[in-house]
């Protein structure tokens, strides 16, 4: 890789540049040229089958992942030519399709798409719903569904493998800026709108709304599940961050540390970390078990006072990652870098340029960072290859430990007090 070496507080930091593998570009009709066309979200299917992104107006496409990746894969040829990444335009692609493989599909929503979400059904998890005799669909083990938020703020719900619309659900009354499905195969959907609610929605009881979820006091950006599903997390419009238990529909706390808007969150592969993006220039990591801050990852150096990461500044972190590794963290910021962090370092491990991020996400095995843009306003997406890391036994059985004990049973347990630190990442 390429190496950048710089002073930052004396000390010398080597940073590589991230291997940028390709590109996704829509095709353009004379009308589109006319108005903006940003990619306001990017999505990975939970089985790693299909990437989504929306590419500005009221335009999804859903394209086979795997195929998108390898014909980003430079051939030897093209090394030796020194012809570079790929860059793909999505047109005419359906040429040579084996039975059973895939399809792309071009979803027309009908309005302008802020927020997309996959959500795959288990058969065996119990609905929420009461009345469980009444049922429009019934959803199988293979059953993959995609949710797009829009810019009326409705959600409509489509079949992945087919690009049949299921459901128009309607209850917010102004833009559906999130989505995200519980990771437990309940196909429980929270949307997160501009109306300053969260809403639960059971899609196995064909869309029925459970619970509306008050206490933001401004727009709602984003939220979360945490791995097990029973608790969510929502940023919006203000200096705090929410913890909602999806049991009990209750709050649980706020946490505060923030000191512009919150606009992204996300909690690790095992739960005991929660990494939230703000306007501040700063991604916080935290124990969201305790409301600790564990680790600041800083945009501008030397950290701004807290009246100028209240206002407008050049380093506006626009969305926060979590990699499936547990280890790596991606930050997209307005001082047109993306940046690839390691939870164990304060100073990014990698960076690349990107003009006009908007968004970012991580494969479903981690390899690969997504990330929309707006540059040209041309609903373009980009990837680039994630740092590798052999990890170490240690973090293994942190992450298994911990996807099923909270920091106040790790204290408990009778080990010595590095090895409880080390477990509730206080070591960081």
């Amino acid at each position: 890789c390429y190496i950048f070496t710089f002073e930052i507080n004396t000390n010398n930091v080597t940073i590589c540049k991230a291997k940028f593998i390709g590109e996704l570009i829509p095709p353009v009709a004379p009308f589109d040229q006319k108005s903006g066309r940003e990619t306001w979200t990017v999505a990975f299917a939970p089985d790693g089958s299909y990437f989504a992104w929306s590419q500005g107006h009221r335009i999804v496409r859903l394209v086979p992942w795997k195929k998108c990746l390898a014909s980003f894969s430079v051939r030897k040829e093209d090394r030796s030519s020194g012809a570079g990444p790929r860059r793909l335009s999505r047109q005419n692609s359906e040429g040579s399709l084996l039975p059973g493989e895939p399809r792309e599909h071009t979803i027309d929503c009908g309005d302008i798409v802020w927020g997309l979400a996959f959500g795959s059904s288990v058969p065996e998890k119990q609905s929420r719903c009461v009345n469980i005799e009444w049922h429009r669909f019934k959803f199988g083990q293979d059953q993959l569904l995609l949710a797009t938020g829009l810019n009326n703020g409705r959600i409509k719900i489509w079949d992945v493998y087919t690009g049949k619309l299921l459901l128009n659900l309607m209850d917010h009354t102004d833009i559906v800026r999130d989505l995200t499905f519980a990771p437990d195969g309940s196909l429980v959907l929270v949307s997160a709108s501009r109306d300053k609610t969260l809403r639960v929605w059971d899609l196995k009881d064909d869309g029925n709304m459970v619970k509306v979820l008050r206490g933001h006091q401004n727009w709602v950006y984003c939220s979360a599940f945490s791995p097990d599903s029973s608790v969510l997390c929502s940023v919006g419009a203000g200096k705090a961050v929410f913890l909602w238990d999806m049991d009990k529909y209750t709050l649980i706390r706020k946490l505060e540390g923030h000191h512009n808007d919150v606009v992204s969150c996300e909690f690790s592969p095992d739960g005991a970390l929660l990494a939230t993006a703000s306007y501040d220039t700063r991604v916080i990591v935290w124990d969201p078990h305790t409301a600790t801050v564990l680790l600041e990852l800083g945009h501008l150096f030397p950290p701004p006072s807290p009246i100028f990461a209240g206002g407008a500044n050049d380093r506006w972190v626009r969305s926060v990652a979590f990699c499936h590794d547990g280890w790596h963290i991606a930050s997209v910021t307005d001082d047109r870098l993306v940046r690839f962090w390691s939870i164990g370092e304060k100073s990014p491990q990698a960076i690349a340029p990107l003009t006009n991020g908007l968004c970012c996400a991580f494969s479903t095995d981690g390899s690969v960072l997504a990330a929309g843009m707006a540059k040209s306003r041309d609903g373009s997406v980009h990837f680039w290859a994630s740092p590798r890391r052999i990890a170490s036994l240690q973090h293994l059985c942190r992450l298994t430990l911990r996807r099923v004990m909270p920091t106040q049973q790790v204290y408990t347990l009778p080990i010595p007090f590095s090895m409880q630190d080390y477990l509730a990442y206080k070591t960081l």
